[in-house]
């Protein structure tokens, strides 16, 4: 579960069967426990673990979930609630919120019911929208329902997301290239908006470290090993060497600056200081879970941060380049780069050799897997961020050079559109993983306007809703 802790705070409201409400308070951290979820209960803040009343069973709630820096707020309503305590608690923890309440049983003989929970659920909405609260609703079911599971396995992956984009600290590695004035990102910006950071080392920083690397030699060693092993070899041992120095450099970078994700300028100046491309070294990394993305692209390292973050399971991204339409699909288009893709994403072995539109050795060569894959982009311009996104199929289509795939979707012409009026460019991030629904919702928390290039915005909510 990518280490994600639930603050669970049930509520209750005194009018209604408070027995019932410890009843499904019980049952439902039960559940949670059944699911492997890591939560943090409110037993010790009252009897009943329940949170209700005045001010102080509140902020006791607070302190002790910030205490403990929850990632996220569950709030079962176990009867009908007390809206203005779950707002309190969810305006000063400022995480993502999961509103849910067990469904109702049938009345009493007599016509009495028990809890209301439907009813409080309504309330509780209302008012966390007057505190300013995004949240995230799962529909009225029973603890057993597959709906449940679900939902609350994608609001973990949204309080992943959201986790990971508080976090961002980017190591960039000198300028963007000079041609490529559309990578070019407001560094002030993203750290006022999203406190996104960027640390900014120049060329002669890496050589080093490659240089120190090389001379140590043993971690340099492993890696060339690696290389054997997985993937088949095309260029000479001494540059191959290179390509496993600078794998060990980068990562010893941004280890030493702790950052999560690498932003290269990749070419000219690299291949006269080195003598390869570093896309193969890219794909090493980006295997290991640390997002390198090619031509200084800061919001590439962006997107690609969050779409690993939707996924719990650990698949790995890809990051690409939008180039040609496909000769016999007309939907049909070629994702490609240079070679920087996880060797995991390959539905063949492996070659590093050397790249379509450059001489020198260092890229990976190999058509990825097919299947459906959901494509993504974060970008802005003039003071606006939105995160593109949609859903793709790998298809057939014509050998290719680098790490590529050719993939289809609904309407190219549409999704053309799209990128060109912008605020996107020619890149991209994908992953063999629907992450679109997470993705979608995690943008409400995080103050970004989700941009769906397919009309499945309608589809994408009744999936959220539980439908």
């Amino acid at each position: 579960m990518a280490n994600i802790k639930l603050g669970y705070a049930p509520t209750r409201r005194s009018i209604f069967s408070a027995p019932d409400a410890i009843k499904y308070r019980g049952l439902t951290a039960d559940r949670l426990t059944e699911l492997g979820i890591d939560f943090v209960d409110i037993t010790d803040i009252n009897d009943e673990g329940l949170l209700y009343g005045d001010d102080e069973v509140v902020n006791k709630v607070i302190e002790k979930f910030k205490a403990e820096k929850i990632d996220g707020l569950f709030l079962p309503h176990c009867n009908f609630g007390t809206e203005f305590a779950c707002a309190r608690v969810a305006k000063a923890l400022n995480v993502p919120v999961l509103l849910w309440g067990p469904l109702d049983e049938r009345p009493e003989p007599d016509g009495r019911r028990l809890r209301d929970t439907q009813c409080g659920l309504f309330a509780t909405g209302k008012v966390l929208r007057r505190f300013r609260v995004p949240f995230t609703y799962m529909t009225n079911c029973r603890l057993t329902d597959p709906v449940f599971e679900r939902g609350l396995r994608d609001f973990m992956a949204v309080c992943n997301v959201v986790k990971t984009f508080k976090k961002i600290r980017i190591l960039q590695i000198s300028t963007r290239p000079y041609e490529f004035w559309s990578t070019m990102c407001n560094e002030g910006e993203l750290l006022e908006k999203f406190n996104i950071q960027l640390t900014p080392i120049p060329m002669p920083e890496l050589t080093d470290a490659i240089k120190k690397a090389k001379a140590e030699g043993t971690e340099v060693a492993g890696v060339m090993n690696y290389c054997h092993e997985n993937m088949e070899i095309c260029i000479k041992e001494n540059e191959l060497e290179n390509v496993a120095a600078l794998k060990v450099a980068m990562k010893g970078l941004a280890d030493k600056y702790g950052c999560n994700a690498i932003a290269i300028q990749c070419w000219n100046q690299l291949q006269r200081e080195i003598g390869i491309m570093p896309c193969a070294a890219n794909a090493l990394l980006n295997e290991e879970g640390i997002p390198v993305v090619c031509e200084t692209d800061i919001h590439g390292a962006i997107t690609a941060l969050m779409v690993e973050a939707a996924d719990l399971e650990g698949t790995r991204s890809f990051f690409a380049d939008w180039t040609i339409r496909h000769p016999d699909n007309l939907n049909g288009e070629l994702l490609q780069h240079c070679g920087p893709w996880p060797i995991s994403v390959a539905k063949e072995t492996p070659k590093i050799t050397y790249p379509l539109a450059f001489d020198h050795p260092g890229s990976i060569t190999a058509e990825a897997k097919h299947g459906d894959v959901t494509l993504a982009r974060f970008d802005g311009d003039n003071g606006e961020y939105s995160l593109l996104l949609g859903r793709a199929k790998g298809v057939e289509g014509p050998k290719g050079m680098g790490t590529y795939l050719w993939v289809e979707v609904d309407n190219i012409k549409r999704l053309e559109a799209k990128i060109v009026e912008g605020p996107y460019i020619h890149h991209c991030v994908g992953i063999h993983k629907d992450v679109v629904p997470v993705l979608y919702e995690a943008c409400k928390y995080i103050g970004i306007a989700s941009d769906l290039y397919d009309p499945i915005e309608e589809e994408v909510k009744a999936y959220l809703r539980g439908e």
